[in-house]
Parts: structure tokens; sequence; C-alpha cells
């Protein structure tokens, strides 16, 4: 039998408790010295569901549409439910996209959340519309496989491009250089749905890939314009819903709405572009004043 004398004993409790109080105390300080870039912000939280969106789009996509075209499936061309519900998360992942902005500018946001959001974007604006082109080119009827190909990745090399000057270049507050890639990526998904023949919507295809890689000043989405970006999102969703369950007029309501998006990405260039002679002209009629003055 072991005896245990019991002042050893309570030396053993006390140098027991010691160091669990010790080990608790330099977790907490482990915790308080956490550098910031290992925490996220509720702003890094909203951005990694755009990545979620993003993915899961092409999860559908590849399920609902790739594999029942391989392995023979009754249905032709694009499943619709599928490609629906591919589309409304790309919908969802700008959604998220647009709050985490507002969310990071109103409260904080760590310092990794522009990577996370330029990461989250190419999943989401890059990836999955341009996989969407490349099973596009298999699935329909009059495409061609290996120009849809070339196509996708011209999209994809596009935001790449997109995003990568976004970070590097500097512009003034309030405009984006080049196509936005949630409204790019909305945009090609648009022409692919609006069913067009093979050559127009590939032409189409490649003047946004351009779009988003131009030096078109765009405006951000921030007050009235957020608002109306959000609307626009939502009245889309309804359009992508009433098509998948096969709505009286859904399929006309749909293209309604993918010829609207196709022409806003047509139109804002121009007035963009209109502004911008506006301005140069403006600052030659001053410049030609000043320099009349004695």
């Amino acid at each position: 039998m072991t005896v245990i004398d019991p002042e050893t004993e309570a030396g053993w409790v006390r140098d027991a408790e010691g160091a669990e109080s010790a080990s608790a105390s330099e977790a907490a300080d482990d915790a308080e010295e956490m550098p910031l870039s290992l925490r996220l912000s509720i702003a890094d939280t909203l951005t990694l569901g755009n990545a979620t969106c993003g993915f899961m789009a092409v999860y559908f996509t590849t399920t609902g549409i790739l594999i029942p075209h391989l392995v023979g499936s009754p249905e032709s061309g694009m499943a619709r439910h599928s490609a629906a519900t591919a589309v409304i998360l790309m919908l969802c992942a700008a959604v998220f996209d647009l709050f985490d902005g507002l969310v990071a500018r109103k409260l904080r946001s760590s310092p990794m959340g522009a990577e996370l959001d330029n990461l989250s974007d190419l999943i989401s604006f890059g990836l999955a519309p341009a996989y969407f082109v490349l099973v596009y080119g298999m699935v329909a009827d009059d495409a061609h496989q290996k120009v849809s190909a070339v196509a996708a990745i011209v999209v994809l090399l596009a935001v790449v491009l997109r995003l990568a000057r976004f970070s590097c270049v500097t512009l003034k507050d309030g405009m984006f250089q080049g196509m936005p890639s949630p409204f790019g990526a909305l945009t090609v998904v648009s022409i692919i749905l609006l069913e067009l023949p093979f050559i127009p919507t590939l032409m189409a295809i490649m003047g946004a890939a351009w779009l988003m890689v131009s030096r078109v000043e765009y405006p951000k989405p921030r007050g009235v314009l957020a608002v109306a970006m959000l609307s626009w999102i939502v009245a889309a969703m309804g359009l992508l819903a009433a098509w998948a369950f096969d709505a009286p007029g859904g399929q006309m309501l749909l293209q309604t709405g993918c010829a609207l998006q196709i022409v806003l990405a047509a139109t804002i260039p121009l007035f963009a572009t209109a502004r911008r002679v506006n301005t140069f002209r403006d600052n030659r009629r001053e410049a030609r004043a000043s320099a009349q003055l004695p």
C-alpha cells in the first residue's frame, strides 16, 4: 500500500492548479496577441459566402446540366432547373459581394479582407461563368465545343486580369476601371440564356470579356445605385424562378431580362465615353479662356 503525505499531496494540487491557471493565462494572452490577419470579421464572413455560392454554381452546372448530357439523358440542351439554380447562386454571390463592401465600410474588415474578396470574386465571377460557357459549348445543339472552350478561357483570364489590375491601380473614389466582374459574369450568363445563334453568342461573350479589361469607367454601387442593383438582382431571381418552373410567359420574361442586362452592359460604356469627351472639351475651353486672359 502506498502512503501519501497530506502536505505533499496538497503541494501537488497547488502546483497542478497553478499550471492550469498559467496555461489559461497563456491561452488568453495568445488570443489577445493573435494577429489581426487571422481573425475573420463580419465582412469576411460575407465574402466567404460569396465563394461558397460560386462553388455551388459550378456544382449545379455539373450535376444538373453536364452529367445528364454525358450519360444521354432524354432532356436535351440546358436543363432549366439546374441552369436557373446555378445563375441564382451567382446572383446570391453578387449580393454577398455588394454587402461585404458596405459592411466593411460601416464596421471593419480584417487585413486579409481585400485578398479574400479577390479570391472569392475569382471563383464566383470568373470560374463559375467561364465553366457555364464551357458547358454551354458541350450541350447546345449548334455550339462548337473547342471554340466555346477558348471563349471560356478568355472570360476566365479577363476576370483574372480585371481583379489583378483592381489591386494594383488606384482610381478616383467611386469609380471602377473596366466592367465590374459581378456585372460581367451576369452579362456573360445572360448572353447564353438568351439562346441566340452560336456566332452572335460567341461575339457577345468576347465583347463582355473585353469590357472587363477595358479602361471604361464604371460607377461603384453606392447609395441609390446600390439599391437599384439589389432590386435588379432580386427581379432577376424572380425571372429565373418563373422560367425554371415553366410559369406562363416565363420564357419571354427571362429573355426580356437577359436582353435588358446586355443592353445595360453595352450602353454604360457609351455614357462613360460621352462623359469623358465632354469633360475633355470643357477642360480645353477653360484652358483657352485662361490663355486669352491678360
